[in-house]
């Protein structure tokens, strides 16, 4: 009995869900029919609406061309107005108001070039005329205001000014009573050309100058550019030649820096040329990296974006002080070549490869291509005139032909000379092997250096042993051999010429020193030595004396006087000319006494002790035996000492 119920109750159900359904799509079906209607209403609006629509937009559209006309007629009205408007200005000039002068110069320049393209305009020919013609004289006023302003801030820059850009370690001294180098009395440096060289590469910092101040720079900018626009370019660069390189000029002079053929350098005297030689390696350094810097960079900050105008005006302004400058070392380049010129040559060629990368730098471009090859071509012909120099040297040394007389055999002029060269060079090898190296000779650097020394060693040794032949006494020869041979000795194991010749060399000249040294002592000392021989003393006549009981030979009286007088005679002699020589080294004339003294003095003890007492019983025995061992060993000690001709014996 329940379940019957319970279905009847799903039936109810199920039968009110359908209702409600048929409802809902009813429902749904009105509301589709309704938006049908909605669309048909709102697409026949749009439709009668659209007319409306383009008539409107029609009108705005005219508005706005009606308003665009109005704005370009006046634009062309107010273009018919502009010389009219800046008349006053123009004719004033700039002086009061550079900045408003220049715009009134634009809108002028504007009014050309409206009028230029749009010649249909009724009047246009007049209005241009006038433009033009205001344009030109405001153009004038500009080339005015232009060299004006410049020539008013381009002032000549003292030396004081340059000197307190250098680095310290290069600065000038003064107040010296000895200063000399430029005509205010300023000693360029106290140091060496050399050492000017090391310190000006060592880290150095230079601090360019400012030619023009900073505020007036943006000035010239603006007038250089409206120039340029106008085409007034040639103008310009007149006027900024004109006065910048005047200028620049002057700056030079005022330093010292002077214009010298090859015929002025080759009439000074070698001391005067040295110093201007000195002068003109500090001149280069400054004005490269100061006064040329300098100009480059103002030429650069007023020519901005104007290239290549800024180049050709920075070529024109310096042509003539860099000409000026190269000229003296293309004088001294040129000029007869002498040994003495070798390392100020050396000094001016490292200079010049010193600033040869900055010269790039600062005279880049194609204007300034003549100035780059002309300090290139300086480097190298200062280069080749320097190999040329030391390659004469040699030559000059082994055919040197002074008649200097060096009667006391000590160190010749020459000797002393070749040396100190030698020592110099050591100074420049870097830049010695940097010569040999662009030879292009072969081999190393190093090794050629080492190889020339020896050529320049050896060419001195020649000439030695030809001056050594003037010497009449053979042991005066081997004394001055000795003596030279021991000064480049001793001189090169002093200096850096060792680790170059090597030990070697040393050895083999000290060698060479030890093989005079005895030539000496035979050449000197073998003659007196045979009167202390008992050779040629024996006689087996009568009037002899036995020195062993008389039952062999005896020695003769007579002759052993003569022995004595001799020796005494020959030993005089040699005191009173040895005492004259010279032998400058004191090492090497004590080992010379000494070496003398242990030949001499056993032999004459030996001779002494063994006949001298044949003559002391006889009449005036001190005649003969005038000497002991000790009295020849202290006059021994006063030969070699260079003492004058004519004084008395000690």
């Amino acid at each position: 009995m329940g379940a019957p119920l319970v279905m009847e109750i799903l039936t109810e159900r199920a039968h009110f869900m359908r209702e409600s359904l048929n409802k809902n799509r009813t429902i749904t079906d009105g509301m589709v029919s309704i938006l049908g209607s909605f669309d048909h209403r709102l697409s026949a609006l749009e439709t009668a609406m659209r007319p409306t629509q383009v008539r409107t937009h029609a009108i705005r559209k005219a508005h706005e061309n009606i308003d665009k006309t109005l704005k370009a007629a006046e634009v062309i009205l107010a273009q018919f107005d502009i010389s009219r408007q800046v008349e006053a200005k123009i004719i004033k000039g700039p002086r009061e108001d550079l900045e408003s002068y220049l715009a009134a110069v634009d809108q002028l320049r504007n009014n050309v070039e409206f009028f230029s393209s749009n010649k249909s305009f009724k009047s246009s020919d007049g209005v241009l005329t006038n433009a033009n013609n205001l344009l030109a004289k405001a153009m004038l006023k500009l080339e005015e205001e232009f060299k004006q302003l410049l020539s008013t801030y381009s002032k000549v820059v003292e030396p004081e000014r340059l000197f307190e850009c250098l680095p310290n370690s290069l600065r000038p001294s003064s107040g010296s009573p000895s200063n000399q180098g430029d005509p205010n009395g300023r000693k360029i440096s106290p140091m060496s050309h050399h050492e000017q060289i090391a310190k000006g590469t060592e880290g150095s910092t230079y601090t360019v100058p400012t030619f023009i101040p900073p505020r007036i720079i943006p000035q010239l900018h603006d007038l250089v550019r409206r120039m340029v626009e106008a085409g007034h370019e040639q103008q310009c660069l007149k006027i900024y030649r004109d006065t910048r390189a005047s200028v620049l000029e002057q700056s030079l002079r005022k330093l010292g820096v002077e214009k010298l053929t090859k015929d002025d350098v080759q009439k000074m005297q070698w001391e005067v040329l040295e110093g201007k030689i000195g002068n003109w390696i500090h001149f280069m350094r400054i004005a490269v990296k100061l006064l040329f810097a300098g100009e480059r960079k103002v030429c650069d900050q007023i020519f901005e974006d104007l290239d290549p105008l800024g180049n050709q005006c920075f070529a024109e302004v310096t042509m003539s002080s860099v000409i000026m400058l190269l000229s003296f070392g293309e004088a001294i380049a040129k000029s007869k070549r002498s040994p003495e010129k070798l390392f100020v040559l050396l000094d001016m060629y490292e200079t010049m490869r010193e600033l040869l990368p900055e010269i790039e730098v600062i005279f880049g471009g194609k204007a300034s291509a003549e100035m780059r090859e002309a300090a290139l071509s300086l480097t190298k012909r200062l280069a080749q005139t320097a190999q040329d120099t030391f390659g004469d040297f040699e030559e000059a040394v082994e055919k040197d032909a002074t008649k200097t007389s060096i009667l006391d055999g000590t160190v010749h002029p020459l000797t002393s000379y070749v040396i100190n060269y030698v020592k110099f060079l050591f100074d420049y090898q870097s830049t010695l092997k940097q010569l040999f190296q662009e030879n292009g000779n072969g081999g190393s650097s190093n090794s050629q250096l080492a190889v020339a020394t020896k050529r320049i060693m050896s060419a001195l040794q020649t000439n030695l042993d030809g001056k050594s032949k003037q010497y009449k006494d053979p042991a005066l020869t081997h004394l001055f051999i000795m003596n030279n041979i021991h000064y480049m000795v001793r001189s090169v194991r002093r200096s850096e010429a060792k680790d170059l010749l090597g030990d070697e060399w040393v050895q083999i000249h000290r060698r060479i020193v030890q093989q005079h040294a005895n030539h000496y002592r035979r050449n000197a000392w073998g003659k007196i030595l045979q009167c202390l021989t008992v050779q040629g003393l024996s006689s087996s006549g009568s009037g002899g004396l036995s020195t062993d009981g008389g039952t062999s030979s005896s020695v003769s009286r007579a002759l052993l006087k003569e022995r004595f007088k001799a020796f005494n005679m020959q030993f005089e002699e040699l005191h009173q000319r040895q005492t004259q020589w010279t032998v400058p080294d004191n090492e090497l004339r004590e080992s010379l006494r000494l070496a003398v003294a242990e030949v001499l003095l056993p032999a004459y003890r030996q001779f002494l002790k063994r006949f001298g007492s044949l003559l002391d019983n006889g009449k005036n025995p001190q005649k003969y035996i005038k000497y002991t061992p000790e009295d020849l060993d202290r006059m021994l000690s006063e030969f070699f000492e260079g003492k004058p001709r004519g004084d008395p014996r000690r």
